[in-house]
């Protein structure tokens, strides 16, 4: 049996498990409800419903820029950061959106931990769903055999893409999971950053968190043109290192009164 059939599904499964488990063990923990990790998760979704139409239309006027006389490391770098800048400003500016008017009260350290946690949660589970979908596919087009796909549309390169998918070495079919864990941490020091913006009453924070997201889009896009997927991911521990430490640096004393209040506001 191809241990690909296994590793595949595992895959998918671990993007969804992970974020999940995560929650279970900060709420149980600190005695905190779900809510505002269902906050965070929505607030994920919502960032994407202006940041995925917005890098749509950008996209067609960067085909434009993509044909000029621009050296092809100059157009890979602004696209970079291009990208990152767009993320970090949707997704940034989201989760001020929603700290400021809908999660009015999660004010503490512990709450911008577990409300980034579902932020970083959704999308890990949105891509391991995305996963799962694609692993049925390509199943199915393992299933009908070279003589079937022949007939499909673009067979050859179907069938090229269905080679590549079931021939991978298995540990490179659990490279999703390897990135959602490694970047879970990394969405909580954005939320715990931006959530210094009301802990210390100053936009620097704010900014800081806009930036440091784009830094880490921006340098694993560019990244990716250059460097192997295993150095990729080398980038993507480091900058998820740096944001646990980030997080620990940035911990300060829970007020009682306050955490009662969070429980009671966004508790389900």
């Amino acid at each position: 049996m191809n241990i690909l059939f296994v590793t595949h599904v595992l895959n998918g499964l671990l993007m969804i498990a992970m974020p999940l488990a995560l929650a279970v063990i900060l709420t149980r923990r600190w005695k905190m409800r779900w809510g505002l990790w269902w906050i965070g998760a929505a607030t994920f979704v919502l960032s994407q419903v202006g940041h995925i139409p917005f890098n749509w239309a950008a996209g067609l006027g960067l085909e434009r820029l993509n044909t000029t006389s621009w050296p092809l490391v100059g157009r890979q770098l602004f696209n970079a950061v291009f990208l990152g800048l767009s993320a970090g400003l949707w997704e940034e500016g989201m989760r001020y959106v929603v700290l400021r008017w809908w999660a009015k009260t999660a004010r503490s350290w512990r709450s911008g931990v577990l409300f980034g946690a579902g932020h970083g949660g959704a999308e890990a589970i949105l891509f391991g769903l995305a996963v799962l979908v694609g692993y049925v596919s390509m199943l199915a087009l393992h299933l009908m055999g070279s003589a079937a796909l022949a007939a499909v549309p673009q067979s050859e390169l179907v069938q090229q893409q269905v080679a590549a998918y079931w021939s991978m070495p298995w540990y490179d079919s659990l490279m999703g999971a390897l990135e959602r864990l490694l970047a879970i941490p990394i969405q909580i020091a954005m939320a715990v950053i931006v959530m210094q913006t009301f802990l210390r009453r100053q936009w620097f924070w704010l900014w800081l968190a806009v930036l440091s997201h784009a830094l880490v889009d921006a340098s694993v896009v560019f990244a990716l043109n250059y460097l192997s997927i295993y150095w990729v991911e080398a980038l993507m521990a480091v900058f998820s290192a740096v944001s646990i430490f980030v997080i620990l640096r940035l911990r300060q004393p829970e007020p009682a009164a306050e955490a009662v209040s969070i429980e009671e506001g966004v508790g389900g």
